[in-house]
């Protein structure tokens, strides 16, 4: 089930919210505790609709996660068993995780190398995996740390790891950022208003602008590459930016909407991220909660930038490499995370400088372009696909500039993606607001009932509805 469908918007959802908010009990902590049980029991309900087999697989890592953090508590004057504890659990979560989405890559890999014939089976990949793994990770180790206490009661911790707002998704959710909303929230009229206009803003991305942009994307995509034109190429790459941006940035929206609707705060996880003029700059934009994780968790425990620069640059390396691998198993998200890594290794210590003194506008371009080469090797199913592409775009074929595909496609889409562009580089929301506060009111309640109209007329006529992170 995804949120842009019919049966999330006029069955689950509104059932969902009718139960949450029925209030059964005076007393506000069993209110909580109810609220929490019918949160936990409809995400496992949302998580079971496509995949019920992996129901099997969350509960026993939940419930494995939840028994060895009391443990790694209870081991406060034994070291040696809380740190044996600890490593059993990172081993259970990372091996979980390492089979699922890693087994036929590896295996694929190694009889590559070794001139094998390993057989190598098709395990389909459970959805969410990735964030819902991330954020049992990040609560073991913050109880390791000490940073907080391990939750005593399996309901709260069973909702924080399975809740469906951003089980599918993201953001990823720090236990810590939650802990103390997991046993004591409130929802109020203008928190759960803000909810609905987070999760329409996100809709309106996901499904106005992501699925159309999607579509010409997949036709050009779907073309022979040497035959394309450089222009056609750029075209393509230029829609896949904007789709998969308003895709991700519009599932985030609506998570955030659904966390404020059931009175969860979750951190925004993009801002703007292509008006940056800096690869460091986009990165402190895109996905800020994935970023966030691997600085916490990855980048500071191997030493940050505190042991000198060679030190330094290996663990950027390190962080890299690993953000490229958790997207996918596949080489060219290998290559995609450490082309980052370098290149936020080469702002720092060699063009710092330099690029302080370029027009803003043509840093802007410069990350602009380099950003959408990395999303080649990142939309490409591999590495070759990938390189080839990037050789019609930069014109290695030889077929010209332009041709009468790209002369259509540009003419046929020339307002969708110029406004497109305008939204997704913040100019629309840096527009001077009318300063007459119930006007601004009625004229914003219109917006979005107008946006989820057009939402579900074309959800209704059009059958291209993709979700991009499903595969990560």
């Amino acid at each position: 089930m995804v949120f842009s469908s019919a049966t999330f918007l006029f069955l689950f959802l509104p059932f969902t919210l009718v139960l949450y908010h029925l209030k059964l009990f005076r007393n506000k902590e069993r209110e909580t505790g109810k609220k929490n049980l019918v949160l936990l029991i409809m995400s496992l309900i949302f998580y079971a609709w496509g995949e019920p087999v992996y129901i099997i697989l969350m509960l026993l890592s939940i419930v494995y996660n939840y028994n060895a953090a009391i443990d790694i508590d209870s081991y406060i004057g034994s070291p040696k068993k809380k740190k044996l504890v600890f490593i059993c659990a990172l081993i259970f979560n990372l091996s979980v995780l390492g089979f699922f989405k890693y087994y036929g890559f590896l295996t694929e890999s190694i009889n590559s190398i070794f001139s094998l014939s390993l057989p190598v089976r098709e395990i389909p990949l459970p959805v969410g995996i990735s964030f819902y793994t991330f954020q049992v990770l990040s609560y073991i180790i913050d109880v390791y740390r000490g940073d907080v206490k391990a939750q005593k009661s399996i309901i709260p911790f069973a909702t924080y790891i399975s809740m469906f707002p951003q089980l599918i998704a993201g953001p990823i959710v720090q236990y810590y950022d939650v802990e103390k909303q997991l046993t004591d929230r409130e929802v109020t009229a203008e928190k759960f208003a803000a909810g609905i206009m987070f999760f329409i803003k996100g809709l309106g991305k996901k499904v106005i602008f992501a699925n159309t942009v999607g579509a010409v994307c997949t036709e050009i995509f779907g073309m022979e590459t040497a035959s394309l034109s450089v222009l056609t190429s750029w075209i393509g790459i230029i829609c896949y930016t904007l789709q998969i941006y308003f895709d991700f940035s519009g599932y985030s929206d609506m998570a955030i909407g659904l966390g404020k609707m059931l009175g969860f705060d979750f951190i925004q996880n993009f801002n703007f991220p292509y008006k940056a003029t800096s690869i460091t700059d986009f990165w402190r934009r895109w996905h800020i909660s994935l970023s966030s994780w691997f600085r916490d968790y990855v980048y500071i425990p191997l030493g940050g930038n505190r042991r000198g620069t060679a030190r330094n640059i290996f663990n950027l390396l390190v962080v890299w490499s690993l953000t490229g691998l958790w997207h996918g198993a596949a080489w060219n998200f290998i290559v995609w995370g450490i082309f980052y890594g370098v290149l936020l290794i080469a702002e720092k210590y060699i063009f710092a400088r330099v690029l302080e003194r370029v027009p803003v506008f043509i840093r802007y371009i410069m990350t602009m372009v380099t950003v959408m080469v990395g999303w080649v090797f990142f939309s490409a199913e591999n590495l070759s696909s990938a390189v080839n592409y990037l050789k019609s775009m930069f014109g290695l074929y030889g077929n010209g500039f332009a041709d009468s595909t790209a002369e259509y496609l540009l003419s046929e889409n020339f307002f969708s993606l110029a406004v497109m562009i305008l939204c997704a580089t913040g100019v629309f929301a840096a527009l001077p607001r009318i300063k007459n506060f119930r006007f601004n009111i009625a004229l914003m309640s219109a917006g979005y009932i107008v946006i989820f109209i057009i939402c579900i007329i074309y959800l209704i006529s059009e059958t291209y509805n993709p979700f991009l992170y499903f595969r990560f």
